[in-house]
């Protein structure tokens, strides 16, 4: 089953209209702004922002409501990163709260991926997300817990209307939601896909979530639910036990600090590998030569697709999750190996990554700024469509897939990597391609940004930081302008519908073998400060909303 979403890039080419045609006013605003991938999480942390609670508060309720209104790639049965600046201290702080392998993990079922349905079970790690949020509140947060996750309540009781992305998916999956009631009752109502706009509740998910405001997390990591996230996962062969719930903890990181051209990027540390897929691409680049290409000129895309291709490579050798392994990250970034890389670069040859296959899937990313200046930069993750397609029967929790994300020792032979540093072991971190990033000017906020899309999360970050930093292109241009991935099998860059046929071309002369990008669902999230103003923009192809007052 797991294996059939290969085909969702093809499908969604053919359900997101144009960039153009989904294209928003700009909006700006002095007092606090939001930017997520779903209208109804947006206004609901809008709402909190708008009852004196601050960006922290807001990113719990955004991140509650996006598993009810956005369950396709988050929810809390998965987990995630966020890289936060609180104004006061002047400090900015990474947090993991990662799904993480059970102790019982059966790493010998990873290595002969994909698994049948009956298995799918052996794929969710024990979740992170409500734990995470509860922990970054009690440090961060401002209003009382119970109140910030009372609007997720009333969505889910209330309910809220299918968004354009939510719909597509539901109907690709299509019939695969059957092999989980509760999923096939939600969105398949009467066996037909929902379609957008219908009104969805999620009554066993209110419920949960009054539970979750009375208790704090015990309410998911002991007790009933935890019993029963247990049996849900042995139903289909996984290994989550009431003991690993009750055992998961949040891990507050050192972020990954790169300084660059004048600016101080922070974004989050290994287990992430796009922060250092972020810190090694730009490690490799200066403003002056890509000014001199030109933003998007088919010279531009050769040498931005070098750089993320050397990152890329490195990612694969060397990430891994530090508190199993340990990774020496100065020596990987530092100036006199980048440099080595660098003199590789010509403007008429293409350095083609060896062909392997690793991907990863669906998360949801959102931004927010409040009034004290507080930031949020935050990704959440259930990994496939509805994660490992397995629900609570009683308490309406999607568990994930994210064991789906370690490395299976055969997609990586011909790197030359005789064992994966993110090899499947008991307890370890898969890593993950989410790089939520601020970026500070002078000591100031400039930019905060992050996105979705799996592997295509951290060229797709690093492009619209370009874009924003070097060409000085407004937060809508920088997330609206066409962007390019790297394939890692077959061609060596994939872009947009919308890049030129002289583009293509140039590329072409340059070495580069070059195919286009037909999945849409590779979007950035970001907020610019300039001139005391906030900037949110949303990402068209995912249709989301960025709000500000």
């Amino acid at each position: 089953m797991l294996g059939a979403f290969a085909g969702l890039s093809a499908f969604l080419a053919l359900t997101t209209p144009t960039l153009r045609a989904l294209s928003k006013a700009p909006v700006s605003g002095r007092n606090y702004a939001v930017a997520t991938e779903n209208e109804t999480v947006s206004r609901t942390a809008i709402g909190v922002l708008e009852h004196g609670g601050n960006a922290i508060d807001a990113a719990v309720t955004a991140c509650l409501t996006a598993g009810l209104a956005s369950p396709t790639s988050s929810g809390m049965g998965g987990g995630g990163f966020a890289v936060i600046w609180t104004a006061a201290t002047h400090q900015i702080s990474a947090f993991d709260f990662r799904e993480t392998a059970p102790r019982g993990l059966d790493v010998g079922a990873l290595e002969r991926r994909p698994l049948e349905p009956p298995e799918r079970g052996k794929l969710v790690g024990v979740p992170g997300e409500v734990f995470g949020l509860h922990e970054i509140h009690e440090k961060l947060g401002k209003l009382p817990w119970a109140d910030i996750v009372r609007p997720a309540v009333g969505v889910a009781t209330n309910g809220f209307p299918a968004s354009t992305h939510l719909a597509s998916i539901v109907s690709f999956v299509g019939p695969k939601l059957s092999v989980d009631a509760s999923l096939s009752e939600l969105f398949l109502p009467k066996g037909k896909a929902v379609v957008a706009g219908a009104r969805l509740t999620n009554p066993r998910l209110a419920a949960t979530l009054k539970r979750v405001a009375a208790e704090g997390p015990k309410a998911l990591y002991e007790g009933s639910i935890a019993a029963e996230l247990e049996s849900s996962a042995a139903s289909a062969g996984g290994a989550l036990t009431v003991r690993d719930l009750a055992e998961y903890k949040m891990r507050t990181r050192e972020p990954l600090h790169i300084k660059w051209e004048g600016y101080d990027i922070y974004t989050m540390g290994l287990p992430s590998g796009g922060g250092l897929m972020l810190a090694e691409t730009l490690g490799v680049l200066t403003a002056q030569e890509l000014k001199a290409l030109g933003f998007n000129s088919g010279g531009y895309g050769h040498l931005v697709g070098e750089a993320i291709r050397g990152a890329l490579a490195d990612r694969v050798r060397f990430a891994t999750d530090p508190d199993v392994q340990a990774v020496d990250v100065p020596h990987l970034l530092s100036e006199k190996r980048l440099g080595m890389r660098k003199r590789s670069f010509t403007p008429n040859l293409t350095h083609p990554l060896p062909a392997f296959t690793f991907l990863e899937h669906g998360t949801h990313h959102m931004v927010f700024a409040d009034r004290e200046g507080n930031i949020v930069s935050l990704t959440t993750t259930v990994n496939h469509p509805f994660g490992a397609m397995i629900t609570g029967k009683t308490s309406g929790i999607v568990l994930n897939d994210e064991l789906d994300d370690f490395t299976q020792a055969s997609s990586i032979k011909n790197l030359g990597v005789p064992v994966s540093p993110n090899r499947p072991r008991p307890l370890a971190r898969p890593v993950s391609s989410m790089t939520p990033t601020i970026v500070l000017k002078d000591g100031v906020p400039v930019l905060a940004l992050g996105g979705s899309g799996g592997m295509t999360i951290s060229p797709g970050v690093a492009q619209v930081l370009l874009s924003r930093l070097v060409f000085n292109a407004t937060p809508d241009q920088a997330v609206t302008s066409p962007r390019f991935m790297m394939p890692t099998e077959g061609a060596t860059i994939s872009v947009d519908p919308s890049t030129t046929p002289d583009v293509r071309a140039d590329l072409s002369k340059r070495g580069e073998v070059v195919t286009e990008q037909k999945w849409m669902g590779y979007a950035v999230q970001a907020i610019a400060f300039e001139g005391g103003k906030k900037l949110p923009a949303s990402d068209p192809r995912k249709h989301g909303t960025a709000l500000a007052e």
